[in-house]
């Protein structure tokens, strides 16, 4: 049987001539297709001459990583399918507790850190039975680099097969317990291929007679910069122009020189704000695509007022990578349409299945608000270590309960509108709100608390906390938020907080979290509470 390892397909997608520009970063840094061969080749054989024990259960072992994005963090994560682990990113903004959970939970065989975090990480890891943990910066500088520097460039790449685990992407539940969504190399795989035709990927026709060429400007540490973007560009061989961090002013100057974009909306938002952002600069560009966050109508209307060109929104998960897509041109599963639409995430993808069913489990008719549920070669097999979860979360005949809640109407379009968990995505980034509660509560003084999204103009959304005090104590809402940032990464840190009497119960004693975002839901688009 042939080797259905990701990386094998990723790197029969280079190339003919490997010389030729693979990256370049914003700093002036360059990358052939023959630097990203051998380099990996040398990861993986650092990674494969480590003295790491077989599993009884034949999963691969793990390799955590928390670093800045840089192009050897990416060279990292193709060396680790290379080298047949498992790939397990983590944000860069989670703090000890956190990583003390993930790699307690996922047993990593390897953890690497920056630098800058080595003390604290290292101390974690060892502690819980890791026996190598590296360092790898920004700057490419780090001992990750200085063992792999000695190894041989030359690697054959590790058998694997389809169903075997290639990455784990942790995402918090309602209950604040994160689960490890398990993603295969055929999950992977299938939908990068997918994509790169449902997208329109093409090797000609692009700046300078090449074909596409993608601006990376998305953090590495998630789906959507991971997976949907650095796999569009391999498996497509197309150039990438690198972006560390988003600077709305270096994105739009590179702009002449690309022909796709992907971003999450705060993104765009950011860019509108930029007098620079004409019609000029994009005028060759192909595609401009948004996702992990819902896009308001707003920004939609005024990017193709401003631009001139309409951008694809899409929806996908942790545990699916991309379900559904606006279309790229006329599809004919859906009487040729070709409009994007904004406010809906567009038509199921070639190969997946999209349904929306009633408590009772009874499909919808279009038009009618449900559950949405998933099925397809791209939905995960479960979560890492949790049967019972894995169990509770697919229906009888297999579909994956994706917990958001939508419609999809006559003309075949899905539209998301709302998360029957409560999560909040700021900024493309998941929140969950019993999480934070669950810190507010152990507060001194703190009786209880509730934690809600409301719309934020540059984020999409971001958290509002509402606290009630212990008789006799007396809370302050900023002191509040900034015993959060010392325990939990940033972006979870709620914007606001207020200290209330009490909170509003239905007859049942609930916490009506709908009455606090009504109550709240001004607060930055108007100015009031």
């Amino acid at each position: 049987m042939s080797n259905q390892n990701l990386f094998v397909a990723l790197r029969n997608a280079f190339p003919a001539d490997l010389d030729a520009l693979a990256v370049e970063t914003d700093e002036g840094l360059r990358y052939s297709w023959r630097d990203l061969d051998r380099a990996t080749a040398m990861m993986a054989n650092l990674l494969q001459s480590l003295d790491i024990p077989k599993s009884s259960d034949g999963v691969p072992p793990r390799v955590a990583v928390q670093v800045e994005k840089s192009v050897e963090a990416m060279v990292l994560y193709l060396a680790t399918l290379r080298a047949g682990f498992a790939f397990l990113p983590l944000n860069t903004a989670y703090q000890s507790a956190e990583i003390e959970y993930f790699i307690g939970n996922a047993e990593p065989a390897v953890v690497v850190c920056s630098g800058a975090h080595f003390p604290w990480v290292s101390q974690i890891a060892f502690k819980a039975g890791t026996r190598h943990v590296f360092t790898l910066n920004d700057d490419r500088t780090g001992s990750l680099l200085e063992r792999a520097a000695h190894c041989s460039d030359q690697q054959a790449p590790v058998a694997r097969q389809a169903d075997d685990l290639a990455a784990i992407l942790y995402t918090s539940g309602t209950t604040g317990r994160s689960k490890g969504a398990m993603l295969s190399h055929g999950n992977l795989l299938s939908n990068a291929a997918m994509l790169k035709d449902y997208w329109g990927w093409t090797q000609t026709g692009g700046p300078q007679g090449r074909g596409d060429v993608l601006i990376h400007a998305l953090p590495i540490f998630h789906v959507h910069g991971l997976f949907v973007a650095i796999h569009g560009a391999l498996l497509n061989g197309s150039t990438m122009l690198w972006h560390g961090k988003f600077d709305p002013k270096k994105v739009i100057a590179d702009l002449p020189r690309a022909t796709v974009f992907m971003g999450v909306p705060t993104l765009y938002v950011r860019m509108l704000a930029d007098a620079a952002l004409t019609r000029e600069p994009p005028a060759k560009m192909r595609l401009f695509i948004s996702g992990s966050a819902p896009l308001l109508i707003e920004t939609f209307n005024t990017w193709r007022e401003r631009t001139g060109h309409t951008i694809l929104e899409r929806y996908g998960m942790s545990e699916t990578i991309m379900l559904t897509s606006n279309p790229y041109q006329a599809d004919a599963r859906y009487g040729g349409q070709s409009e994007r639409r904004g406010g809906t995430v567009g038509f199921p993808l070639p190969g997946v299945q999209v349904r929306i069913q009633g408590d009772d489990g009874q499909a919808l008719p279009p038009g009618d608000i449900g559950g949405v549920q998933v099925a397809g070669p791209n939905v995960f097999a479960g979560y890492w270590r949790m049967p019972e979860k894995t169990q509770e979360e697919f229906t009888a005949d297999g579909f994956f309960k994706t917990g958001d809640v939508g419609l999809q109407d006559e003309r075949g379009y899905v539209t998301i509108v709302g998360r029957s968990k409560d999560l909040i995505i700021s900024g493309g980034y998941n929140v969950y709100p019993a999480e934070i509660e669950g810190y507010l509560n152990d507060m001194p003084g703190v009786a209880e608390s509730a934690v809600v999204g409301v719309p934020h103009p540059d984020f999409g959304e971001v958290g509002v906390a509402v606290v009630i005090a212990k008789p006799g104590a007396q809370l302050d809402g900023e002191a509040l938020m900034a015993a959060l940032k010392a325990k939990l990464a940033n972006f979870k840190v709620p914007k606001r907080c207020f200290i209330a009497p009490e909170l509003p119960r239905n007859t049942m004693g609930k916490v009506q979290k709908n009455l606090l975002r009504d109550q709240h839901k001004g607060l930055f688009t108007t100015g009031t509470p």
